[in-house]
């Protein structure tokens, strides 16, 4: 019997096979889970699926963005829900974001979308034939890449840089805007954040007409 977090693979030495180090890091977060379990210390945390403040927050991934953007709009576990992805952008217009902002205003009483891109973010510096360098280091071939495109995948524009953080929110609020299944109650905000400060600049108000 394999024991809860072990490897059947790498044992327990002292490897440095990249396999063993990830393990490690899982073992780490399931010691941890075990206590943070066992002292009920999710008691502070209880609260329903349903936003207490009736909030969708659009966000990017930045690790920067993860404690201090809650905290700088005064958001406690609960008051929103946080959809987060590479650049707070809504990159196909059926794709699992929208689908989640949707689920969100019609299932559980959403009413308030604020969109929130943030300077220095890493979709503006982005390089797509850097990245496919960088992926052929890992073992993808240019072949698949090429084949990818030929099938109609275009993958340049997948992975294009952000050129203007502050256009790309007014963008992203104008695709969920415009959106057929969209309710036109839901009122969209854009925000750019310092991730230094966690100071909102804002960019588009929802409140405000067209």
């Amino acid at each position: 019997m394999v024991r809860r977090g072990a490897s059947p693979v790498y044992g327990t030495g002292n490897h440095t096979a990249k396999g063993y180090i990830a393990l490690n890091r899982l073992e780490e977060i399931l010691a941890f889970n075990q206590k943070f379990v066992e002292g009920h210390e999710y008691e502070q945390y209880r609260t329903s699926k349903f936003p207490d403040k009736k909030l969708i927050i659009l966000s990017c991934m930045d690790t920067r963005l993860t404690d201090l953007l809650p905290r700088a709009m005064n958001l406690k576990n609960g008051d929103a829900k946080f959809i987060k992805n590479a650049g707070a952008v809504i990159s196909h217009p059926f794709g699992s974001t929208m689908r989640s902002i949707l689920v969100a205003a019609y299932e559980l009483g959403a009413e308030e979308v604020c969109v929130i891109g943030h300077y220095g973010c890493g979709m503006g510096s982005i390089n797509p034939e850097a990245m496919f360098e960088r992926m052929a280091e890992h073992g993808i071939s240019r072949a698949t890449i090429e084949m990818l495109e030929h099938a109609g995948i275009d993958l340049h524009t997948w992975f294009k840089r952000i050129e203007s953080i502050p256009d790309s929110v007014r963008e992203t609020v104008r695709t969920i805007r415009n959106h057929p299944l969209v309710p036109k109650t839901l009122t969209v905000h854009g925000l750019v954040m310092d991730p230094e400060t966690g100071r909102l600049d804002l960019v588009v108000n929802g409140y405000e007409s067209d």
